[in-house]
Order: C-alpha cells, then sequence, then structure tokens
C-alpha cells in the first residue's frame, strides 16, 4: 500500500493513531483539518493534534473554514483515496465522488447506532455493554453510508470515556490498516445500514453537563463516568460549582430529598438520588485542583456539609 495516494481528515486526538498508520504504511499527501483555534485571554493560536503530526512528517496542510464551498485545493492532489476521522464538517458530494477508491470513515461506534460527534460520551452514559469501531463508505448525510467493516469491544461497568476513547483509537487504526487492502483489491463488503436501527450521538453541550439528582443512581453513576474527563459533569452546591469524575452507587431505599447529602465520614461524602444514592470519590470544587473526596473532605466542616442540597 506504500503507492496508495492518501488525503486523511481528522482534527482531534482520537484521529493521530490512525493518521500515523497510514504515514507508516501508505503515502499521505495532504492532511484536512479544522482551523487554528484562539485559546485563552491572550487568544495564543494554537494547531489541532492532527495538523500537529501532519507538520512533523512535512505534509501539506489544508484547514478550510467551509468545506462545502473551498475544496479545489484537495482535488487538485488527485488522490487515490480520502480516509476521514474525525474530522467534523460534512464533505461535499464534489469530494465524495472523487477518489478512484472513494471516501471512508473511521466512526467510533457500530453504525447505525450513534451516528454523529460524541458516540464514545453517549454509549457510556447510556449504559451500553458494547461498541466499537465502523469503517464505511462516506455518503452526503452524516455517517450513514455503507458499512464496510466493524470490530466490538466489551464496555467494562466502570470504564470512563477517556478509557474507552484510548481503547476505540487503538481499535480504529489496526481495523483500518486491515480493511484497507480489501478496499483496494474491490473484495470488501458494502453493508447498508438499518434505518429502522438509527440512534444519534449529539456533541456534549454546556446544559448536558449538570447533573440531575432526580435520576436513578446508575444514570447519574453513568453521567460522570461518561463526561470524565472531559467536558465532565458537575453539580451546584452552595451556588458554586464542584465537578465530579468518578462515583460509586449506594443503595438507599430512604425518601431524602434527590441531591441532598445524607453522610459525610472522613472518606465518604453520599448524595441521595431518584433511586439509592452515589458515593463521591473524586472531585474538583469550582478554583480549585482535582482531589480525591478524602483531601477534599479534610479541608472542610463536616457541619457545613452535611444536609445541604445539590441544585441543578
Amino acid at each position: 500500500m506504500k503507492d496508495l495516494k492518501v488525503v486523511f481528515m481528522g482534527t482531534p486526538d482520537f484521529s493521530v493513531p490512525i493518521l500515523k498508520a497510514l504515514i507508516e504504511n501508505c503515502n499521505v499527501i495532504g492532511v484536512v483539518t479544522q482551523p487554528d483555534k484562539e485559546v485563552g485571554r491572550n487568544k495564543e493560536i494554537v494547531f489541532s493534534p492532527i495538523k500537529k503530526v501532519a507538520l512533523e512528517n512535512n505534509i501539506n496542510v489544508f484547514q478550510p473554514i467551509k468545506i462545502r464551498t473551498d475544496y479545489m485545493d484537495i482535488l487538485k492532489l488527485n488522490p487515490d483515496i480520502i480516509i476521514t476521522c474525525a474530522y467534523g464538517q460534512i464533505i461535499p458530494k464534489e469530494i465524495l465522488d472523487y477518489p478512484k477508491y472513494k471516501c471512508i470513515n473511521v466512526h467510533a461506534s457500530l453504525l447505525p447506532k450513534y451516528r454523529g460527534g460524541a458516540p464514545i460520551h453517549h454509549a457510556i452514559i447510556n449504559g451500553d455493554k458494547e461498541t466499537g469501531i465502523t469503517i464505511m463508505y462516506m455518503a452526503p448525510g452524516m455517517d450513514d453510508g455503507d458499512i464496510i467493516s466493524q470490530a466490538k469491544v466489551r464496555i467494562r461497568d466502570d470504564e470512563t470515556t477517556g478509557e474507552l476513547h484510548d481503547e476505540l483509537q487503538e481499535l480504529g487504526r489496526k481495523l483500518l490498516i486491515e480493511t484497507l487492502p480489501s478496499i483496494i483489491e474491490g473484495t470488501n463488503k458494502r453493508i447498508k445500514q438499518n434505518e429502522k436501527e438509527v440512534s444519534f450521538a449529539k456533541i456534549i453541550k454546556k446544559e448536558d453537563e449538570i447533573i440531575d439528582f432526580s435520576k436513578s443512581a446508575i444514570e447519574v453513576y453513568n453521567k460522570i463516568r461518561g463526561l470524565n474527563p472531559f467536558p465532565s459533569a458537575y453539580g451546584i452546591l452552595n451556588g458554586k460549582r464542584i465537578k465530579i469524575f468518578k462515583s460509586v452507587i449506594e443503595k438507599n431505599n430512604s425518601n431524602e430529598e434527590c441531591g441532598k447529602i445524607i453522610k459525610v465520614e472522613k472518606d465518604e461524602l453520599i448524595v441521595k438520588c431518584g433511586i439509592d444514592s452515589i458515593k463521591i470519590l473524586e472531585l474538583q470544587p469550582e478554583g480549585k485542583k482535582k482531589m480525591d473526596i478524602k483531601e477534599f473532605l479534610n479541608g472542610v466542616k463536616k457541619e457545613d456539609l452535611l444536609n445541604k442540597v445539590f441544585k441543578w
């Protein structure tokens, strides 16, 4: 595959191992990624992780603001195939129809489940037991093209989005390299997605990060690990935001108010949920560093927390 001319489209960390694998196995002639961002008060320009890898390997980088209208420089490279992974824009038909081996996408779910930009988060938030990687032909719609290959992984009951992200990164890299020869040889599968089984994984917004303690403890627990490490779940206590990164479920049949702190001990902080409770293990108070619960409780008075209520 060393002679295969590839244009790669991607943006975040998740895409990095896939681009590196293509650089090792193919001829990557161009990289397309999202425009640079301004970060912080000083508006420091920050490159995407994919741009950094491309520059380190002396690969031409293209950063169209709107690829739907600004794509001619990409076509001029005359790629044999275009491969995308978490790029972040809808690819126009003019690009999809151009390469000899078409455009394929590496997606972090078992399509048709979880089309969209946050499939890993939603798999954990929803308490799924398995997920995986799909290699697919791209189509004009969002993640709705024909499936070429898939690989599954089990989701542990205590797994976080960060941990699953890293596992799927490696699986995506491996599956893509295994699948490419069949695409080039024309022996690959083309499986239509079942539209009756479609679900969507919308991008996590600010309003999705707050914890609703009227939900069951299992739902709260899944949300906490589903948003760990980014963007992180939080509750409001005494008017301040507290991010919660780790918890465990505590069986509890009390009729206390949802969100109420019902137990504060040396290394225990238990909050009542709609059904059962959660014990918080790791958190980050507003304006402070992340810490385990023992460190947090060492710095506060128990009576200042007991019977206080998290708001949402």
